[in-house]
């Protein structure tokens, strides 16, 4: 089990240094920028959510946001538009991509006139880099990774052809920026530029995300569990990667020895319509104590319900969901992917994957900690997060960083002054 030391988390290959902060003024009377997202589709996911939050947080004086969804709106879209940003969808057919469907891209990018234009994740950095080849209007192009990819041979045959593409096409864009430094760090041997690279990691809103003792006691009762019912969670759609088998049987584990321990689960497709989570809880004797939810949208006051939160993956590149537990003062025990283990840092426990008796061991410590040094470590853990991941100060690289790259885009001119200050 290893505990992982503390680092800065903003590392770039360019400016702002940690230690620096970066100044523009724009001239007065300058329109905000137009700055359209391209995203696959807007269901619940980590990287989807951090979309929304970087939304919901920009500075609307300076940008003016507008969202395309490659393929159907998905749960997101009545969110987002009730920020006040209009959700475009191009139509496009998941398993099979078409010219024309670039085409209705490359219009409606004709449409929008933009000035920025950022693609969330690998279909559409690949998309919004083919179709700024066909815009009549020369707009900056910006990529957002959010993997950290293990091998390509693990992927769908789609999936993997985009990402050899988008490597192919990575010294195009004006910049790459990676939500890990272990996704930057993976994705060179890929053949990915990152001379053009930098890292922002995705924020953490600690006002939705908060310590909550009405949380801890509703979903208990809610539950049907007794008041002091210890629960182990892990908030994650089902996916391979987020291995939920690893999970189930560490649980099993730890039931032979603290039988009165719960496990919850949540995320899209986890509930009692999916057959393969059914049998292996069945299987191993789990079903009076794991309690599906699916979907849903109290994320927040689950979390804070929790004794322990859990990520069980063997694959992630910033896994938000452990900053969310943090937030809310809820210890940590997740595996050793991506960048988990600078998550957390030294306020919970770290293990490797794909081993559910380490997993099974360090929820019992966990356990035996009590109560107590359990709420402990969790305050250690809300410091943490508030210090490094705080969404503001996301929001604000992100802010930072477009400037910045319009900068050296403009007429001189029209360019806003920029300026390294240190503090």
């Amino acid at each position: 089990m290893t505990i992982a030391p503390s680092h800065d988390p903003y590392v770039a290959t360019g400016r702002p240094q940690p230690d620096a902060k970066l100044t523009i003024s724009r001239p007065t009377g300058t329109k905000p920028v137009r700055v359209m997202y391209v995203i696959s589709d807007l269901s619940i996911g980590g990287a989807e959510m951090m979309l929304y939050k970087l939304l919901a947080e920009t500075d609307r004086t300076r940008f003016e946001p507008a969202v395309v969804s490659l393929m159907d709106g998905g749960a997101l879209r009545e969110r987002i538009e009730a920020l006040g940003i209009a959700v475009h969808t191009v139509g496009v057919r998941p398993a099979w991509p078409t010219p024309l469907d670039l085409w209705r891209l490359v219009r409606l990018t004709r449409r929008l006139r933009p000035r920025l234009i950022v693609g969330w994740m690998y279909h559409s950095c690949l998309a919004v880099q083919l179709a700024s080849f066909f815009s009549s209007r020369l707009a900056t192009v910006l990529w957002s990774i959010h993997y950290s990819i293990s091998a390509l041979a693990e992927e769908k045959w789609l999936t993997g052809a985009v990402i050899k593409a988008c490597a192919f096409l990575s010294g195009l864009p004006d910049k790459i920026i990676f939500v890990s430094r272990d996704g930057q760090t993976k994705h060179r041997p890929l053949g990915f530029s990152t001379e053009n690279s930098c890292v922002i990691p995705n924020g953490i809103d600690v006002n939705t995300f908060a310590p909550s003792p009405e949380a801890w006691a509703s979903v208990r009762s809610e539950l049907g569990l007794p008041s002091g019912t210890l629960i182990i969670g892990m908030m994650s759609r089902y996916h391979p990667m987020k291995d939920h088998a690893n999970f189930l049987r560490a649980a099993a584990l730890v039931a032979k020895t603290h039988p009165e321990t719960h496990f919850l689960l949540v995320g899209r497709a986890v509930d009692s319509s999916n057959q393969e989570l059914r049998r292996l809880i069945h299987e191993l004797g789990l079903a009076h104590r794991t309690h599906l939810l699916g979907e849903r949208h109290d994320v927040p006051r689950l979390t804070a319900a929790l004794d322990i939160f859990s990520l069980s993956s063997y694959c992630e590149s910033f896994p938000t969901v452990i900053g969310e537990a943090m937030a809310c003062a809820v210890p940590c025990v997740v595996t050793d992917v991506g960048d988990a283990a600078w998550i957390v840092g030294d306020t919970g426990r770290i293990v490797p994957p794909r081993d559910p008796v380490a997993l099974a061991r360090a929820w019992a410590e966990m356990i035996k900690l009590g109560a107590e040094r359990r709420a402990a470590l969790g305050r250690t853990a809300l410091s943490r997060v508030s210090e490094l991941f705080p969404i503001k100060s996301v929001v604000h690289h992100y802010e930072t960083l477009y400037e910045t790259v319009l900068a050296g885009r403009m007429p001189e001119s029209a360019a806003p002054v920029v300026a390294y200050q240190r503090d």
